[in-house]
């Protein structure tokens, strides 16, 4: 295992040190590296909080700021934050208009976010389960919270610093969810740092359709395939479950897994356009990068998000994070 760190004790802490001090004119850090807070609150606003296992990055704590999250909770390398993460940052974030957490279906996330929100004061929550690769595995009940999450948290962000309520942003992120689906392919496992080899072990002629981001199993082993069938296969997958709701406007969203080029990626998203426009979904919006990533796997996901007017301008509206910027 070759890996740019001191040592598998002190990476996520390390990492968290440089990331704020890269970054200290938007972020704060909270004590004990608890989270990533925004460094300037906005006084009546209902913040949101994410988080989850590193190894995701840049999800969570490249998202917060204006216009996305006020907090993010990072947990050690594919482990869920701790109750406690999660209190502190509602504590140190909620200015008197309450906190909804934005949570991926995962047990341990759902469970210890569950555990903070009984404890803190006013607080909602969205639980985020847009693959469509599997119902179950071992790390959720139901389907797992992936690249969509990202999705979520940017349209109900913008409606945040729009100043709705606590009640409204909650039903605006279902109502983001329920519009939202994702499918995801690796062609390499990834390295966890404490394990020291990779998770999983694929053939140089293989790939994992439907992997999730910690390198759970998807739904089946498969010889290698061309860009536009292994695209072909996923938007079907996305359609079938989308349905009725699979017309009219659509974010198009590739997502790299942290091994795979931009140029790979975006030979993806040129295929995937290409289908959908094809079962006529006109693709008015569009993300290409690796913002959900899963250490150092070669692979990416597809999501699409269906968009009426109400999307489509919460998505436009102006975001200043680390990961994202646009429309200041």
């Amino acid at each position: 295992m070759k890996k740019l760190m001191n040592s598998v004790g002190t990476i996520l802490t390390d990492s968290l040190d440089g990331f704020v001090a890269a970054h200290g004119d938007i972020l704060t850090l909270g004590d004990e590296h608890k989270f990533v807070r925004r460094k300037e609150l906005k006084p009546g606003k209902v913040a949101l909080i994410s988080g989850g296992g590193s190894g995701h990055e840049p999800l969570h704590g490249g998202l917060v700021g204006f216009g996305m999250l006020d907090a993010a909770c990072p947990g050690q390398v594919f482990t869920s934050p701790t109750p406690d993460q999660m209190l502190a940052a509602a504590q140190a974030v909620d200015t008197g208009a309450g906190c909804l957490f934005i949570v991926k279906n995962y047990e341990g996330d759902v469970m210890n976010f569950e555990m903070a929100a009984e404890m803190a004061d006013n607080v909602a929550t969205v639980i985020t389960n847009d693959d469509v690769a599997v119902e179950n595995s071992s790390y959720t009940t139901g389907r797992r919270g992936v690249a969509g999450t990202l999705v979520v948290e940017k349209i109900v962000g913008a409606a945040a610093e729009e100043g709705r309520d606590l009640a409204a942003l909650k039903a605006l992120g279902e109502k983001v969810n329920g519009a939202t689906r994702s499918m995801g392919v690796a062609l390499t496992s990834c390295t966890v740092p404490a394990a020291g080899k990779p998770t999983f072990d694929i053939g140089e002629d293989e790939m994992e359709f439907g992997v999730g981001i910690h390198g759970e199993p998807g739904r089946r082993r498969d010889k290698l395939k061309n860009a536009d069938a292994i695209a072909e296969e996923i938007v079907n997958a996305i359609l079938a479950d989308l349905g009725d709701m699979a017309k009219g406007e659509a974010l198009l969203f590739v997502n790299g897994f942290g091994g795979t080029p931009a140029m790979e990626l975006y030979v993806v998203y040129n295929s995937a356009r290409k289908l959908l426009e094809a079962k006529g979904i006109r693709v008015t919006r569009s993300l290409v990068g690796s913002y959900v990533t899963s250490l150092d796997m070669a692979g990416c996901s597809i999501t699409v998000t269906m968009l009426d007017a109400e999307t489509t301008k919460l998505w436009d509206a102006p975001v200043h994070t680390s990961a994202l910027r646009w429309g200041m």
